[in-house]
C-alpha cells in the first residue's frame, strides 16, 4: 500500500514540477509585455540576443560606446553601444546596429534595449519611399542625425529586455532612468 502511494505521490511531484515549470515560462512573458505576450519573431530574437545581458559580450562582439546615458522628458533610452559594421544596407533583426544600456546604482550596465539603424538612401528628409520595417513595424523617420557626422536616417528602438510602458517598439522607456 505504501508503495503504491509513493508512486502517486512521487508522480503528483513531477506534474506540479512540470505545471510550475510551465507556467512560470508563460508568466515571465506575460509579466514583461505588461499584460500581453510578445509576438512569437520578438521573442526568438530576444532569447538570440540574451547574451548581450553582459556587456563584455558586446565589446567582444565589435560594439562600442556610442553616447552617454540618452534622457528626455519622454523618457530613458540609455547608453547606445554601436557596431559600426553592422552599418549598411539592411537590418537583421539577430544583429541590431545598436545595443542600448542603463547604468545601475553599483556601476554596472544593464541591457534593455536594441536599436535597428539604417542611413536614408536619398538623404531627403521629404521623401520615404525606402522606410524599412522589421517585425512588421515600420522604423521611425527620416530624421536629421543627431550629430554632424550622422546621416539623416530611420531607426526602430525594441524594448527586448525591459517593459516599456509606453510600447515595446517606443524611442523612449519613463519606466527608466539615468542616474
Amino acid at each position: 500500500m505504501s508503495d503504491t502511494i509513493n508512486r502517486r505521490f512521487a508522480r503528483a511531484l513531477v506534474g506540479v514540477i512540470a505545471l510550475a515549470i510551465l507556467t512560470g515560462t508563460a508568466i515571465t512573458a506575460v509579466v514583461f509585455a505588461g499584460g500581453r505576450s510578445l509576438p512569437a519573431d520578438v521573442q526568438a530574437v530576444r532569447g538570440q540576443l540574451s547574451r548581450y545581458h553582459s556587456v563584455d559580450n558586446a565589446l567582444a562582439d565589435g560594439y562600442v560606446p556610442a553616447s552617454p546615458c540618452e534622457a528626455s522628458p519622454a523618457g530613458t533610452m540609455g547608453i547606445h553601444y554601436l557596431n559600426p559594421a553592422l552599418l549598411g544596407p539592411g537590418s537583421d533583426p539577430a544583429h541590431p546596429e545598436v545595443l542600448l544600456y542603463v547604468p545601475r546604482p553599483d556601476g554596472s550596465l544593464e541591457f534593455v534595449a536594441v536599436e535597428y539603424f539604417q542611413a536614408d538612401a536619398d538623404q531627403n528628409l521629404a521623401t520615404d519611399n525606402d522606410r524599412p520595417f522589421i517585425f512588421g513595424q515600420p522604423f521611425d523617420g527620416p530624421m536629421p542625425g543627431h550629430n554632424p557626422q550622422m546621416p539623416i536616417h530611420y531607426d526602430l528602438h525594441v524594448w527586448l529586455a525591459a517593459y516599456n510602458p509606453a510600447g515595446l517598439f517606443e524611442p523612449w522607456n519613463p519606466a527608466i532612468s539615468c542616474p
